[in-house]
């Protein structure tokens, strides 16, 4: 008997598959504060083989990103069942070179619900259970800010029980975009253990991925803060900000339809 499902479980008629099939559709508000770290702290996170952007090409820039996401298959039937569809998530993200070409590279990243948290294990990012949160902007009434200069964000981030990050966005205007350092391909590695456990992985791959049908609302830059704190089972610390560049308010939609294999 023919099973479906992406991933699992695995059914003859797959409706009990964690995720629907491709592609994904995304559309959510985007949060973003962009800073400076110590560039050796990002280049210690990047495995054998990517390097450091150049000295001239901001090697310490950091985008720590929240997102209020809502997601769907083709059929969008998710969007009939708001808790298979609405998830938030918080990233971290950094640039680095690969075969001599400039990347995006998500480092840490939490969800708040399993199917984002299984669908990150496939696409490559390193997603962990976190509790995320972060202001609405409103168009009517008072509980919320306006996209207008003055509008104030709020976000956090926990996991483990222990607050990990708190961080605001104050808007002052229209901008062009909504920052630099996750504006790149994506470049990850989906990693995944033999069952022997022996040291030596099932996949070891090099992954690269982007968006397509990419539909943006207009950008609002402003002032940022970025505050980092301690966890006995997180090292988000260690790309503690030196400088804050600024924040930023985007919606944005996008569609998944697949990445390509780099390496093997």
């Amino acid at each position: 008997m023919t099973l479906h499902g992406v991933p699992f479980p695995r059914t003859p008629t797959g409706r009990a598959s964690l995720l629907p099939p491709l592609p994904w559709h995304y559309s959510g508000d985007l949060l973003s504060v962009e800073y400076r770290t110590d560039p050796s702290a990002v280049a210690a996170l990047l495995p054998e083989g990517l390097s450091l952007v150049n000295d001239d090409e901001d090697p310490g820039a950091v985008a720590f990103i929240w997102a209020d996401w809502q997601s769907c298959g083709d059929d969008r039937r998710e969007l009939l069942d708001p808790v298979r569809s609405q998830y938030h998530e918080a990233f971290v993200v950094v640039r680095c070179r690969y075969r001599d070409q400039i990347f995006s590279r998500c480092v840490f990243i939490w969800v708040d619900q399993d199917f984002a948290l299984v669908r990150g294990f496939i696409q490559g990012y390193p997603k962990k259970l976190g509790s995320i949160h972060q202001t609405r902007p409103v168009q009517y009434g008072l509980a919320g800010p306006r996209l207008e200069p003055g509008g104030r964000f709020a976000m956090t981030l926990a996991a483990g029980d222990r607050r990990l990050a708190d961080a605001t966005v104050t808007l002052t205007g229209p901008s062009s975009h909504n920052g630099f350092v996750n504006a790149h391909p994506m470049l990850h590695h989906r990693w995944f253990p033999r069952i022997e456990l022996d040291g030596r992985d099932s996949i070891a791959e090099v992954v690269t991925m982007s968006g397509v049908n990419l539909d943006l609302g207009p950008a609002f830059a402003g002032d940022a803060t970025l505050d980092l704190f301690d966890s006995p089972s997180e090292e988000l610390r260690s790309l503690a900000p030196r400088e804050i560049l600024g924040g930023y308010f985007r919606s944005v939609g996008t569609t998944f339809a697949g990445g390509l294999t780099l390496e093997q």
